[in-house]
Parts: C-alpha cells; structure tokens; sequence
C-alpha cells in the first residue's frame, strides 16, 4: 500500500477515488506543527534555530498518518504546490523521519495544479524532491512572523484594545512612513535657482554648463 497525504480531507476523499485501492490518501488538515508562543521558540543568535511543536488539533490527524505510514511502502507527499504546502510536506518527512518511519521506505513529493484524474495521475507519475527553497522561504516567514509579532503585539494590544496582532508586513512599513514623516517634519525648505547656459566654442562643439545659487 502506499500513503499519500494531502491538506484537504474534501481533496483526499476525490483522489483516493482516483488512484484506487493500492493507495490511502490522508489528510494532514494543514500545518501539524508551529512555534509555540513562548521565549526561546527562534534563536537569532543560534542561526535562527527553531522549536516547533505539534498542536493539539493536529495530534489525532498525525496519528492517523504516522500508523499508516508505518504499513506502507511508499509514502507520498501531495501538499499544495506553494510555499505553504511545501513546508507542511517538510514537517510530515521531519516528524516521520524522528519516529524512525521512513527506514528502508521510499518517500516522493509531488504536486498537481488542479484535482482532476488527469492531473492528479500525471503529478503521481512525475514524483521530485521537496524544495529547500521553498521551505526557507517559509522558515524566513515564520520566523519574521515569531520575532516581530510576539514582540510587537503586546504594545499595540495597549496602544489599540481590541487589536488582534502586528505583522511582520505592516509593522516595517508604518516605521518606514513614520521615518519619512518625520525627514519630511524636519525639512528646511531653501530657495535656490539652477542656471543653465549653452555655450558654442571656435569649433562650434556645444559646452554646458550648470549653475547652481542658493538664497540664504
């Protein structure tokens, strides 16, 4: 048998009809692991080490995941195509890999853009490894995510009652408006005046110049 899991238990009912018996599509219900909200959960100074934690929601749908993956003999990463789903196909390798699951077994990524029998067959067919790119690419994000928002929250909790957090997005760029804010506050507005002049010489070659006069 071989195991395939996707994010959607709506997309893993579609596909297990697809593929047919030899296959068991389980659904991962999105991410199955997170950084608690605590100190310490990303080290900067430890090249952004990370703790991740499995949640309580996520825990029967792993079991579920783990135990078939341990009667399988091919485990199949179908997660989304995108950033996100390529990090939650990473967490289920890394979390079947600690319990030492994927021994002697063959694990495969694929992906399909659309849940037709065609493409889902084709995906099947053209198995690649997860991207590290992408999974870096999720890692900068959620680690961005940790450092800014667990820091910055709290001060807008108390600033705006009611406000639910700050984002690693919204937060650099109100800094970035407040800094011009401020250059444009404290600009002193001088008067000066540009002349230009277009010379010809004895061999008729133009020569430009450019004078610059300030009033103050």
């Amino acid at each position: 048998m071989n195991l395939v899991v996707v994010e959607s238990p709506a997309k893993a009912k579609t596909i297990n009809k697809y593929l047919g018996k030899d296959y068991k599509v389980l659904a991962s219900y999105g991410h199955i692991r997170d950084l608690p909200s605590k100190n310490g959960s990303v080290d900067p100074e430890n090249n952004f080490q990370m703790l991740w934690e499995i949640d309580s929601f996520s825990k029967k749908y792993l079991k579920e995941i783990t135990d078939t993956a341990a009667d399988s003999d091919k485990i199949i990463l179908a997660t989304d195509p995108d950033r996100e789903g390529e990090a939650i196909a990473w967490h289920v390798k890394e979390v079947l890999d600690q319990k030492k699951l994927l021994k002697d077994k063959k694990i495969e990524r694929v992906v399909f853009n659309e849940i037709t029998k065609k493409a889902v067959t084709k995906g099947i067919e053209n198995p690649r490894d997860i991207e590290p790119q992408l999974v870096d690419a999720y890692m900068a994000r959620r680690a961005l995510d940790y450092l800014v928002g667990f820091n910055i929250s709290p001060i807008l909790w108390t600033k705006l009652p009611g406000s639910k957090s700050a984002g690693r997005v919204q937060s650099v760029a109100l800094r970035l408006i407040t800094e011009r804010e401020k250059e444009i506050e404290l600009f002193k507005p001088e008067e000066y005046w540009t002349l230009t002049s277009d010379f010809t010489n004895k061999d008729n070659k133009n020569i430009l110049s450019k004078l610059s006069l300030f009033n103050g």
